[in-house]
């Protein structure tokens, strides 16, 4: 008998990678309005190629696109397409099977988490909490004397450039050091401990170790924790539906740079105000100002083609692209997660793409939203 189990549910698994349980509904439908903020259109209302919108509906059904559990595309103040599959996912690192997809699942945001966090820094100064983004870690942290890390800045830890000894990019399987810090009793002396091995400002190395500091500070001028202060100044205001921020392993506290987890609607709306210069139905949610710094390039990123992710730059916590669609360059930014979770923002063709999947840690998976976005979405666009 236990064979026999054991076979039924390899042939399960095995079916669900060989495009047998998603359903075979290759039709365009429009989104359903669910009375949450977001307005929804017909894709005929818009000049756009319904045929490569076709095609990535059908391979997304039948995962020739692999593990990708939502997509969402709104533009020009609506949302036209909006589809959820079945996929195996995970929360936080723990296996959760099978799982299928819709509006109302929770789904790990995993380093989105960190653009959440640098959007209650924007808030936090817009309430007088903070003066700017200039100021020095020193104003909040007690730091060796006459030690040169006291002088990295706010925005330093935004762009991730703190001068910091950092690994973790592309060492998704090992013990990195935001797994270290997540194990750690004390993540914030954990992160001000590591050496300074270049000059704050200067060069981007992405850490996670960065956003927990920001959160710390977030922590410092509010007594709130990142989520708490988030929920009462973002969450709450937007109307997400639900909401969870797993906390770190051993400090009770939330996990700032990877532990957020929203459904995919709630991404867009947090994507709706990048794009409407912080608001969201006419609400102003977070200063406009804060807004385009944000998502403008501030530090140039190295090369990172061998870990399959775009060329670019970086703002405040967002990653910063410029494609090359049919000869026209396109500004893209995004708040990007391990795994294939992406919020794309493109001002320019009043656009947001949302996106979530399960390949945490598959470096060869890292190019597919690239691929979805390009391909398929401004290739209908242009």
């Amino acid at each position: 008998m236990r064979h026999i189990f054991l076979l039924i549910v390899s042939i399960t698994i095995f079916s669900c990678s060989k495009q047998i349980i998603n359903p075979k509904n290759y039709s365009y439908e429009i989104p359903h309005n669910n009375n949450d903020g977001i307005s929804v259109r017909d894709i005929k209302t818009y000049n756009i190629d319904n045929a490569l919108i076709e095609e990535l509906n059908k391979k997304l059904i039948d995962e020739e696109i692999y593990n990708v559990h939502s997509i969402l595309i709104y533009k020009e103040g609506a949302l036209f397409f909006e589809k959820y599959l079945c996929g195996r996912d995970e929360k936080h690192g723990k296996n959760l099977g099978i799982i299928q997809h819709n509006k109302n699942t929770l789904h790990d945001t995993r380093s989105i988490s960190k653009s959440i966090v640098s959007a209650c820094i924007g808030i936090a100064i817009k309430k007088g909490l903070i003066k700017d983004e200039n100021e020095p870690i020193k104003n909040y942290f007690s730091c060796p004397q006459n030690s040169k890390k006291g002088n990295i800045t706010i925005k330093d830890l935004l762009t991730m450039s703190s001068g910091l000894y950092w690994k973790e990019i592309g060492n998704y399987n090992g013990l990195n050091d935001e797994t270290k810090m997540d194990l750690s009793f004390n993540p914030v002396s954990f992160v001000l401990n590591k050496d300074l091995v270049s000059q704050p400002s200067l060069i981007w190395n992405y850490s996670g170790g960065n956003t927990q500091i920001l959160a710390e500070i977030i922590q410092k001028v509010s007594g709130q924790n990142i989520f708490e202060f988030a929920t009462e100044n973002l969450f709450n205001p937007l109307g997400f539906s639900k909401k969870e921020w797993i906390n770190l392993t051993m400090k009770k506290t939330p996990a700032a740079a990877s532990g957020l987890r929203l459904t995919s609607r709630d991404l867009l709306k947090f994507g709706i105000i990048y794009k409407d210069n912080g608001t969201f139905n006419n609400i102003q949610i977070i200063d406009s100002i804060w807004v385009n710094k944000s998502i403008s390039n501030h530090i140039q990123r190295p090369n990172l083609t061998n870990l399959n992710l775009e060329n670019g730059g970086y703002g405040y916590q967002f990653w910063t692209y410029e494609f090359n669609v049919k000869n026209k360059i396109v500004q893209i930014a995004e708040a990007k997660g391990n795994g294939g979770q992406s919020i794309f923002i493109c001002k320019e063709l009043d656009l947001i793409v949302v996106m979530t999947a399960g390949n945490y840690g598959k470096l060869e998976h890292n190019a597919t939203p690239y691929k979805i976005l390009k391909e398929y979405i401004l290739n209908s666009l242009l």
